[in-house]
């Protein structure tokens, strides 16, 4: 099975952080048969937040973020052009452009999205939690 880990499922993982579902646990740390994936586009969106010095936001530094990829293992992937096309066609159930790329990524590479975020429900896209 292919998995896409949400921006928030990657670092909660990385945190050891108790928000992180069994489920989602489980399928990260016990299954054998699970691909893992993160997108560029997690790592951009620590990015701009972190720019942003947002006090609410508690996010890792990109370089820690992608260090936590390399440590775990996780593959990381790129901005597809597919994923970019489906996003123009997503209903905006969401209005955040990370997520809605994340969740065009997922469909486009037929994987399913770890996510705690209930809107993701909504769209046509395989989810766990």
């Amino acid at each position: 099975m292919r998995y896409l880990l949400d921006t928030h499922t990657a670092f909660w993982f990385f945190e050891d952080n108790p928000r992180l579902s069994a489920r989602v646990k489980t399928i990260i740390t016990n299954d054998r048969n699970a691909h893992l994936f993160i997108s560029m586009v997690s790592a951009w969106e620590i990015a701009i937040k972190r720019s942003l010095d947002r006090e609410d936001t508690r996010l890792c530094s990109v370089e820690e973020f992608l260090d936590g990829v390399d440590t775990y293992g996780f593959e990381l992937i790129g901005i597809s052009p597919d994923a970019v096309k489906r996003v123009e066609s997503l209903p905006f159930h969401h209005r955040d452009p990370f997520d809605r790329l994340l969740i065009a990524t997922a469909i486009a590479d037929n994987m399913t999205f770890l996510s705690a975020d209930e809107n993701v429900r909504k769209y046509d896209v395989k989810w766990e939690w």
